[in-house]
């Protein structure tokens, strides 16, 4: 149950007990109504009192659900940081290796926002990396922009060699001749600009996360700096879809 259910629970039952309450101090709907309702049955009175503290202050239900939620957070940070680890390992393997604050470990969730209100855009709400550099620049994907743009745009796995990407764009009359020759796809609806901005990142791997009727609802992303042809490989896929399926049954919320 979500802590924003739980809360509403506690408001709904601690409204009903006071409205209850009320009712009875101003005969409503009337004096006999409560009287014949009291009969015998004096003790109702002092429940809804107590519902009433309670409800009003110990929130019992939202406690319940927060101390389960804090538990399933522990457990589902945990797997992430060991499937991390993996891709770190598989990172270290590469010749040349693969340094330990380079590999990026990124979480995305579909959002709708004020500026694309009906289709949405991504939005990161992790990322996994052991350094501080380089620098995670700020982007908000929407469909087909960016290797997790496309990633939703086909609601599968997609991979881009980035690194050996650059080394045939390399000025913008080539991009655009080599976009207008394979379509946006080929660019990942890039512009020059952007593609000299993301091109750092050698090696994207991007997979998405589905909930319980396949639609796309975020995405789990895998980058670094180089080594493309090693981090290709079934162990990397093997870790980044098992944590798609652990983020699409927990449906974000404990990332």
């Amino acid at each position: 149950m979500r802590q924003g259910t739980a809360r509403t629970i506690d408001r709904t039952i601690l409204l009903a007990a006071t409205l209850c309450l009320a009712a009875k101090q101003y005969d409503v709907p009337s004096r006999r109504f409560w009287s014949e309702a009291l009969t015998g049955r004096s003790y109702i009175t002092v429940v809804l009192i107590v519902v009433v503290g309670v409800f009003g202050t110990l929130t019992p239900i939202e406690a319940l659900s927060r101390r389960k939620h804090l538990a399933q957070g522990v457990t589902i940070r945990r797997q992430i940081l060991t499937a991390f680890g993996q891709l770190l390992d598989i990172g270290r393997a590469i010749n040349p290796p693969i340094d330990i604050s380079d590999l990026a470990l990124h979480v995305w969730r579909k959002e709708r926002t004020l500026r694309h209100p009906w289709r949405g855009q991504l939005t990161r709400v992790a990322t996994y990396r052991l350094g501080s550099t380089p620098a995670t620049r700020a982007i908000q994907p929407t469909p087909g922009f960016g290797v997790v743009g496309q990633c939703w745009r086909h609601n599968s796995e997609v991979n881009v060699n980035v690194e050996e990407l650059s080394k045939v764009l390399t000025d913008e009359q080539k991009f655009n001749e080599y976009r207008k020759r394979n379509g946006e796809d080929a660019v990942m609806e890039f512009s020059w600009r952007d593609f000299q901005r993301f091109k750092h990142r050698g090696a994207v791997f991007a997979s998405p996360v589905r909930n319980g009727r396949s639609n796309f609802i975020g995405c789990v992303s895998l980058d670094a700096e180089h080594g493309y042809p090693e981090l290709n490989c079934p162990r990397t896929w093997h870790e980044l879809n098992s944590l798609c399926v652990l983020l699409g049954q927990d449906g974000f919320q404990h990332v």
